[in-house]
């Protein structure tokens, strides 16, 4: 992969990272104090694999992949930083447990965690299919 599209990923990645700590403080001062744990967990969910998948949309031109194995290979650094980002953070800055952090990887009380990092995978090769680039 050309190293433009690595470091235009890497900054779309960034622009990933902070819808995700924005919707992280939505739901954690918002969504679960009104609705409770199962439903807010989900509706947040939901909304943050909608703004990874729209924005995908929107910047995948500027992305500049042209070929199938490229939109594949941007979702897998995505999923790959997200999953680094994640554990880095939990585990040696928050100081939670293996145990913890596995916890988010459970489909219980409405948490689809699991299917929010499916979807940042396989986001530039939606998209590109949305667009009909693929």
């Amino acid at each position: 992969m050309h190293v433009r599209i690595v470091f235009r990923a890497l900054g779309a990645w960034s622009i990933i990272l902070v819808l995700a700590i924005l919707n992280g403080v939505v739901r954690e001062k918002f969504l679960l104090p009104a609705l409770g744990e199962p439903p807010g967990l989900f509706l947040s969910g939901v909304s943050l694999a909608a703004m990874i998948v729209l924005l995908t949309c929107l910047i995948l031109p500027w992305l500049g992949v042209t070929h199938r194995a490229g939109f594949l290979y941007v979702g897998m650094l995505w999923l790959i930083l997200t999953l680094i980002f994640e554990f880095s953070f939990g585990m040696f800055l928050l100081g939670k447990s293996w145990h913890t952090m596995l916890q988010a990887y459970t489909f219980t009380n409405g948490n689809i965690w699991p299917l929010v990092l499916l979807v940042t995978g396989a986001a530039p090769y939606m998209a590109a299919k949305f667009r009909g680039l693929i």
